[in-house]
């Protein structure tokens, strides 16, 4: 048992360490088809007890549609979000509120 302890002490260390380091992400990607290619990114990140991400997708004609947001931890088992949703002629909605889980 005295040797567990401090081998549990040095994985969670490591894995403290490890996921601070993945908290930011982003990803792309294309789509071909028979009316032009569509091309997507999204990036998204994560600390102090809030979580954002934002999306974009832009289609052959030159038009986006974007969607960004975040979700914040407000106390015990209860969250904040907030999201915007903008469309290709540049008009937006914005959604927020709370609930518990």
């Amino acid at each position: 048992m005295k040797t567990a302890l401090p081998i549990l002490l040095l994985a969670s260390l490591f894995t403290a360490a490890t996921a601070s380091q993945a908290s930011a992400w982003t990803r792309s990607g294309s789509l071909s088809t028979a009316q032009g290619t569509y091309s997507r990114s999204v990036s998204g990140s994560c600390a102090g007890g809030t979580c954002a991400r934002s999306a974009t997708i832009t289609g052959p004609n030159g038009r986006s549609v974007s969607r960004s947001g975040s979700i914040t931890r407000t106390g015990p088992y209860r969250y904040g979000f907030s999201r915007t949703t903008t469309g290709p002629y540049g008009r937006s909605v914005t959604r927020a509120g709370w609930f518990r889980r």
